[in-house]
């Protein structure tokens, strides 16, 4: 039986929480919150980049890529995120809801959740010890960020443009920009111009 989200939840009281509808949500600070359905450009660059990733890990097991992965910081007990995408190299455990050691987290950018993504949850992601890279993806223009551990620090990448190649070193992936996008409706920049 399913019960109402009232009361503040550790990650176990979450994990095992059910509304009785199919809503996905994201435990925040105790709370859960409830996500909207991505739009059709969101899903198509999740698709494409997933398909991506499976393909460059075929090589490299036990790394496996996850869609809508469970991510947690080891040291928080009331916060859970669902990033769109996930890498580990952790072999999966049965009934596994949570995504352990990540080592590349991506996040494809909405205008509704790209000011969170890019304040609250990079911050978190970068606190968790195995993750060696964080990809922003765009859904509105052909734009992306990678940022890359290096030893104590945080390098970022701007992939910028049709031509431009994304590289993803935790997993030995080089993609051309125009292929995760082709067909993918952006709205025209010029437009936007005054």
């Amino acid at each position: 039986m399913s019960e109402l989200a009232v009361k503040r939840m550790t990650l176990a009281e979450f994990l095992r929480w059910e509304d009785g509808t199919d809503t996905r949500y994201e435990l925040l600070a105790g709370s859960p919150v409830a996500m909207a359905p991505p739009a059709v450009a969101h899903g198509i660059l999740a698709l494409r980049l997933g398909a991506r990733i499976d393909a460059a890990l075929r090589s490299r097991p036990p790394c496996f890529g996850q869609s809508e992965a469970g991510i947690v910081r080891p040291d928080r007990n009331d916060t859970c995120y669902i990033a769109d995408l996930a890498v580990t190299g952790t072999p999966p455990e049965r009934g596994q809801q949570i995504l352990t050691e990540p080592l590349l987290i991506v996040e494809i950018l909405s205008p509704g959740t790209a000011m969170y993504d890019r304040q609250t949850k990079v911050a978190d992601y970068r606190s968790i010890p195995s993750v060696e890279e964080i990809l922003l993806i765009d859904s509105t223009s052909i734009f992306a960020e990678v940022l890359r551990r290096e030893g104590d620090r945080w390098i970022t990448e701007i992939v910028r443009g049709p031509q431009a190649t994304l590289a993803l070193a935790s997993i030995g992936l080089t993609v051309v920009m125009s292929e995760l996008y082709e067909g993918v409706d952006l709205p025209d920049p010029a437009a936007a111009r005054p």
